[in-house]
């Protein structure tokens, strides 16, 4: 069944990748990000609570659009909308949606969907501040050396 459920999130970034017309030498790689969330999504998600679960394949998901994008030299965003889009928690929108509609008291999903979307949020968050950081020591450690190299000649 997971292998089922992981082949369905790749097909549907595919579909996805030609909506917002990714270029096709990225389709592949974006479906694959998208995939591997959401087996981690998978993986995860008995063990710990559903927003704890769409936290850590956030986090894995960006990680892998990270990577991709330096190794592709193509902008992030464009691994990463792609990857998140198994993650975004649609059906609880509906639902909650659905609920405020019927004139029920849905405060309970509408707080539980939040925090899903949050949780996609922070985690990208915190990569791409991780990523600025680690760039900001690397350029300063560059600059140290060049320094260096100039004081020696």
């Amino acid at each position: 069944m997971m292998v089922l459920q992981t082949l369905g999130a790749f097909l549907a970034v595919v579909g996805f990748c030609f909506i917002l017309e990714v270029p096709k030498r990225h389709i592949l790689s974006t479906s694959l990000v998208g995939a591997i969330g959401w087996l981690v999504y998978l993986l995860v998600v008995d063990e710990v609570d559903v927003v704890w679960a769409t936290f850590i394949a956030s986090l894995v998901i960006d990680i892998c659009a990270q990577i991709l994008a330096r190794i592709m030299k193509t902008p992030v965003t464009i691994f990463l909308i792609g990857g998140i889009l198994p993650l975004v928690p649609g059906s609880h929108i509906y639902r909650t949606i659905s609920i405020i509609i019927s004139g029920e008291q849905g405060y309970d999903m509408l707080v539980r969907t939040l925090m899903i979307a949050g949780a996609i949020a922070l985690a990208i968050f915190i990569v791409d501040s991780l990523v600025r950081i680690e760039k900001e020591i690397s350029n300063h450690v560059l600059e140290k050396r060049k320094k260096t190299i100039e004081n020696t000649k």
